[in-house]
């Protein structure tokens, strides 16, 4: 069945616009300077709607109670979560003077954890790896009854990024946990970026974790991070 939303667009597409970083000249910029360290950050719990809580930030780890997962945050990160839901809730902000990011609030979606290897605005020349943890309302999407539809209307968008499908989704377990597993790549220039999305259904969302880097190896260490606990069940 084709699954389609009116106005679409994906947030987990839409972070790749942000984790990417290209230029000549390599620019330093320290992460506690224009954002906070994942490893000395707790963030309080916001309740979503459905109950689905937005988790927290302790050590480099994130958690999330409602989904029973935790998620690694390599040291020196910085957490870019609230910026990224803020985005799309400054109403007195013209959509076209906006930076790219992701269109959290409008539609029933929220962005539960973004981090980046560096802040965004720091250019280098390599790709700015990254984590996004979301969730969008399953009611946005009328006649969502798996994970792998979710992967209908994220693939046209992602082809229309400029990425490629390595391969069709796939269902890969995760601790007590199995999800949909979609890979892609993108060439830039002499470089690729890498992109894996997992995602699930669960409390009336289709939750995804995308992790961007700049090899397989990376990506899959990022992956491996990633836990969930029989309680999520």
């Amino acid at each position: 069945m084709e699954l389609r939303r009116r106005s679409f667009r994906p947030i987990v597409v839409a972070l790749a616009a942000l984790s990417l970083s290209l230029t000549a000249t390599a620019q330093t910029s320290s992460p506690s300077s224009s954002s906070n360290s994942a490893k000395h950050v707790k963030k309080p719990a916001a309740p979503l709607d459905s109950g689905l809580d937005a988790g927290t930030v302790t050590n480099g780890v994130y958690r999330n109670k409602t989904l029973a997962l935790s998620c690694k945050i390599p040291e020196g990160w910085v957490l870019r979560t609230d910026e990224m839901n803020a985005r799309e809730e400054d109403k007195d902000t013209p959509a076209a003077a906006q930076p790219p990011g992701p269109a959290a609030s409008s539609a029933g979606a929220k962005v539960l954890l973004a981090a980046f290897s560096r802040p965004p605005e720091a250019r280098a020349e390599d790709v700015n790896s990254s984590i996004l943890i979301a969730a969008e309302s399953g009611a946005a999407y009328p006649g969502l009854k798996d994970a792998a539809q979710y992967f209908g209307p994220l693939t046209e968008v992602a082809r229309a990024q400029g990425f490629a499908m390595d391969e069709d989704p796939y269902e890969i377990a995760v601790g007590t946990k199995t999800l949909v597993r979609g890979d892609f790549h993108k060439d830039v220039g002499t470089r690729v970026m890498h992109q894996s999305t997992l995602a699930m259904l669960s409390h009336g969302y289709a939750v995804s974790v995308t992790i961007i880097a700049g090899t397989e190896d990376d990506v899959e260490e990022l992956i491996d991070g990633l836990t969930f606990t029989p309680s999520g069940k």
